[in-house]
């Protein structure tokens, strides 16, 4: 009997990638069952249901670090993830790791951020009396939100992935942990680059005790951060960094805290936009009416908690459609007799 295309590209994965990595064949599974794919390994059917998803299509129009910039050169929530996405493959390439589930965990591990970047999710946090953090929230837009309902029914390696992305999580597997560190490779690189381009810093600026090791340029600096994974993970079980590179990495990563994230002219319309998200929360928590039906039917059929789901609906929006709202609701209109 000839095999399906999956089943050959599944025994691939069991002939070539190292011992260490997740095998599609091996999967946990998903919460509900359902055929496989005949051509599609597990890993890659969840890849591609993530590019194809609403919330994927909305990081475009979600600030990454600077609010609203005057240009089209700086980073979006979108390209973030692409270029976590391309960092995190290169790795997983060079170390025989499955590149489906790399990237899949990489293209989902955003999907939860709110309007505004940290910003918006640290009001809600403040407000919202159930909490909010964006990697839970990417695991409800995957397992929930998404499909009216449904959402999307991924694999349990790719969700556990998606949700230790952050610097305190441990993912399970080798891929998710190459995520992990690929995200940070990724936002303190291409955070420098918009911030020379903003006028912030200067490659001068940073401090010399990491540049020596790491680089003076963003090139140098991802070069060097990529081959020393690479180079400490090759047939080890674990996703590894050298001591040194790793240091000047978090030491670097602090930089960015003090005068860019926390600090700094990218920050200096912070306070509006936690304004915005403040208040939209109220108000649909307010007036629950004007929710749209299918957050209504959570609350009415699903019994899930108001403030979750009002949650979900502002989190959900674009940094446009969340100023679009605010406008709606507080800002009077000019009017004109006919």
């Amino acid at each position: 009997m000839n095999r399906t295309i999956r089943e050959e590209l599944e025994q691939y994965e069991q002939d070539y990638l190292s011992p260490y990595a997740s095998k599609s064949a091996e999967t946990r599974g998903r919460d509900r069952e359902e055929p496989a794919c005949d051509i599609r390994p597990a890993y890659q059917r969840d890849r591609d249901r993530i590019l194809h998803c609403k919330s994927f299509r909305r990081l475009k129009h979600k600030t990454q670090v600077f609010l609203s910039p005057a240009g089209d050169h700086y980073r979006t929530r979108l390209t973030h993830t692409l270029e976590v996405s391309q960092i995190a493959r290169t790795i997983a390439k060079a170390l025989r790791m499955n590149e489906d589930l790399t990237e899949a965990i990489a293209l989902g591990h955003d999907l939860g951020h709110t309007p505004f970047g940290h910003t918006g999710e640290d009001i809600l946090n403040q407000i919202c009396e159930e909490g909010f953090f964006h990697y839970e929230q990417s695991i409800r837009v995957v397992e929930k939100l998404e499909k009216g309902g449904q959402g999307l029914n991924l694999t349990w390696e790719v969700r556990d992935g998606i949700r230790n992305h952050r610097t305190s999580g441990h993912p399970s597997t080798m891929e998710g942990k190459i995520v992990r560190l690929s995200d940070k490779i990724a936002y303190i690189n291409h955070d420098i680059d918009d911030a020379i381009r903003a006028g912030i810093l200067t490659e001068a600026m940073l401090p010399q005790e990491y540049t020596s090791v790491l680089g003076h340029s963003v090139r140098e600096r991802l070069n060097t951060l990529i081959h020393s994974i690479i180079d400490s993970s090759r047939n080890q079980p674990d996703i590894l960094m050298d001591d040194d590179i790793e240091t000047a990495m978090q030491g670097l990563r602090s930089f960015m805290f003090s005068n860019v994230y926390q600090d700094s002219a990218a920050k200096s319309e912070e306070h509006k936009a936690k304004e915005v998200v403040r208040q939209l929360y109220t108000y649909y928590l307010e007036h629950t009416g004007e929710l749209p039906e299918e957050y209504l039917n959570m609350v009415w059929i699903d019994h899930e908690s108001l403030p979750r789901v009002v949650c979900d609906y502002v989190a959900g929006m674009t940094d446009d459609y969340a100023i679009h709202c605010f406008q709606e609701i507080y800002i009077p209109k000019f009017w004109q007799l006919m």
